[in-house]
């Protein structure tokens, strides 16, 4: 059972300065296309959002050093997943530590006919010298309720 109030998913911008428009929805188009290249099981798609050196840390603990390895687990565990449902990425929270380096927090929820589950990640992002921001520290945690 859903039990989020409208305010709850509100999109939280402390921290964002006048002017970061433009990033805000490029940052949300970043996690947008985490949710569909998810659902495609696309990893070509995945893996053209993370930087060069990026660091990923799985809902389980896998810590993943460069697009290597993350490409490596990705195109391994990606196209065979399996779930009954569907899972949703929305931006939380978005906060500036840089002009070109935020960090966002990600609302996740995966939907399923047992019910839903969340999970909590947080994307530090860089601004890359073309305009684009891509994933660079990411750490995924399942939420678990007790």
């Amino acid at each position: 059972m859903n039990t989020e109030s409208a305010h709850d998913k509100a999109v939280d911008t402390t921290g964002t300065k006048p002017g970061d428009a433009a990033d805000l929805k490029a940052i949300a188009q970043v996690v947008a296309t985490v949710e569909r290249t998810q659902r495609a099981k696309d990893p070509d798609g995945f893996l053209a959002l993370f930087h060069p050196d990026a660091l990923w840390t799985t809902a389980h603990g896998k810590v993943l050093i460069g697009l290597d390895a993350i490409a490596e687990f990705t195109r391994a565990v990606l196209p065979t997943a399996t779930w009954d449902g569907q899972v949703t990425y929305e931006v939380a929270h978005t906060q500036f530590l840089r002009p070109d380096v935020a960090a966002v927090k990600v609302r996740q929820v995966y939907h399923s006919p047992s019910g839903d589950t969340a999970g909590a990640p947080l994307y530090v992002m860089t601004k890359q010298d073309d305009g684009r921001w891509l994933l660079h520290a990411c750490q995924n945690t399942e939420v678990r309720v007790d």
